[in-house]
C-alpha cells in the first residue's frame, strides 16, 4: 500500500530550500555589469579627418569609497604622417556619467612604450581613472571624447558619433547616507499681537518714556502743592 505524500512536510521543505537559496542569491548579485560596446568614432587631425570603429571595454573596482576604472580599446583610431618615436603619444578620454550620476570622469594612458610608424593606426591600449560617488546609486558609463596627444600637441580629437550604448553600470552601495539637517525649533511668541497688528507693550519702559513720566509727575507735584499753597494762604472770610 503506498503513502500519501504529506504535503505539509513538502511545503516546509521547498520554503526551507527558497529560503536558503535566497540569501545566497542576493548575494551573487553583480555591483557592476559590462560589455564590449563598438564605437564609432569621427576624429580631427592634423592629416584631416579620419574615421574609426573600435570595440570599447570599461570595467570598475571598488577601492574603498572610489572606483578604478579602466577603459580598454581593441582597435586603433587614428594614424599620424610621421613616425611617433617612443613616448611621444599619450591618449585620454573622457567617460559621460548618466543614470544616478552626472558628469564626466577622465581616464589616461601611459606613453607609447614603442615607436609607432608613419600612416599606421595607434592603438590606444589601456586608460585608467578613479571615480568617486557621492551618493549610491546606479551609474552608467559611456565612451566620450577621446584625444591623443603626440609630439607636443593634441594631434588627434575624436569625438563618438551618435550615442553609443554605455559600457558599464555600476551598483554604488555601502555609502553613507545624508542625514537629514536638524530643523530648528520655532520660539514661541511672546506676545500676540493685538487688533490692527501692533503688539501689546511690555517690560521696562524706554528712557525717553521713563523721563516724560518722571517729569509729568513732578509737574502734577508742583502744580498740586501750588494750588494747596493758595488754599493755605487764601484769607479767611469775615
Amino acid at each position: 500500500m503506498s503513502k500519501k505524500p504529506n504535503r505539509r512536510r513538502t511545503a516546509v521543505v521547498l520554503t526551507a530550500a527558497v529560503a536558503v537559496w535566497a540569501p545566497a542569491g542576493l548575494a551573487a548579485a553583480p555591483a557592476a555589469h559590462a560589455e564590449v560596446v563598438d564605437v564609432t568614432y569621427e576624429c580631427a587631425t592634423e592629416i584631416g579627418d579620419r574615421g574609426a570603429v573600435s570595440p570599447v571595454d570599461i570595467t570598475a573596482e571598488r577601492k574603498g569609497d572610489a572606483y578604478a576604472i579602466t577603459m580598454t580599446f581593441d582597435k586603433g583610431v587614428s594614424d599620424s604622417p610621421v613616425e611617433l618615436p617612443k613616448g611621444v603619444m599619450t591618449p585620454r578620454a573622457d567617460l559621460v556619467l548618466g543614470g544616478d550620476d552626472q558628469g564626466t570622469v577622465q581616464v589616461k594612458g601611459v606613453p607609447n612604450s614603442a615607436a609607432v610608424p608613419a600612416f599606421t593606426p595607434i592603438r590606444i591600449g589601456t586608460l585608467t581613472g578613479t571615480y568617486t560617488p557621492e551618493e549610491n546609486g546606479t551609474v552608467t558609463f559611456t565612451a566620450g571624447v577621446l584625444t591623443v596627444h603626440a609630439l607636443g600637441m593634441d594631434a588627434a580629437v575624436c569625438k563618438p558619433a551618435g550615442k553609443p550604448a554605455p559600457s558599464l553600470t555600476l551598483t554604488v552601495t555601502g555609502l553613507p547616507e545624508d542625514e537629514p539637517a536638524d530643523t530648528p525649533a520655532e520660539e514661541p511668541a511672546d506676545d500676540e499681537a493685538l487688533p490692527g497688528g501692533e503688539l501689546p507693550r511690555t517690560g521696562g519702559l524706554s528712557t525717553t518714556t521713563a523721563l516724560g513720566t518722571l517729569g509729568g509727575t513732578v509737574l502734577l507735584g508742583g502744580v498740586g502743592g501750588l494750588l494747596w499753597l493758595t488754599r493755605r494762604t487764601r484769607p479767611a472770610r469775615p
